[in-house]
């Protein structure tokens, strides 16, 4: 098989018995894990972020026919899927969403500013007391059961591990902020969110 200077190199050789697949090995495995979720980094997976970047045309072919949008950040090396922007068609949502409480878009957006505070180039280190500190903010005056806010906290941490935001480093209780995090929210969604969570924590 031939291909362009301008096309992926598609390897036509079967994975398995009736195989029709187009996409070498481990571009396939780059486009599950697209779809696995929550986002693929070079950090994480060094040999699909090869594979992405060298069928990246295809790959996106590939998720725009289940209408889904290849999102990928060079400069943080971290790419996802998400479901297509299309206001005037009625295209279905792929991607499962999962519903955030009060608490866990808090602690988004207080990870998000703790990247944000960093010079892109360092890994952002947090700890579940200081973060948990920070979230005091959004305790009610009239809030008299301390023990249920610090559960809501201890949720919202847990779930924060289980979508890939934090992870875990060589020191015991410390946790790394994904680089995602800089991608998912724009400046007009993060502006509204503050500006709402101000006027509760207000009251």
């Amino acid at each position: 098989m031939t291909t362009s200077a301008n096309e992926p190199e598609l390897d036509s050789s079967p994975l398995w018995d009736s195989d029709t697949g187009r996409l070498r090995a481990d571009s396939r495995r780059a486009l599950v894990q697209l779809l696995r979720g929550p986002f693929l980094s070079a950090a994480r997976h060094g040999h699909l972020w090869a594979a992405l970047l060298n069928d990246e045309t295809e790959i996106r072919s590939r998720l725009a026919d289940s209408y889904l949008e290849l999102v990928i950040d060079a400069e943080s090396q971290l790419a996802f899927a998400k479901n297509v922007s299309a206001p005037d068609s009625d295209a279905p949502k792929v991607m499962r969403s999962h519903p955030l409480t009060f608490m866990d878009t808090a602690m988004l957006l207080h990870l998000r500013q703790q990247l944000l505070h960093s010079n892109g180039s360092e890994r952002v280190i947090v700890g579940k007391d200081e973060v948990a500190d920070q979230m005091q903010v959004y305790r009610g005056a009239d809030d008299s059961d301390p023990a249920g806010f610090a559960k809501r906290i201890n949720g919202s941490w847990t779930k924060m591990i289980s979508h890939g935001i934090l992870a875990s480093t060589t020191t015991e209780d410390r946790f790394e902020i994904s680089p995602v995090l800089r991608l998912i929210f724009g400046a007009d969604e993060i502006a509204a969110v503050q500006a709402e969570y101000r006027r509760l924590a207000g009251r």
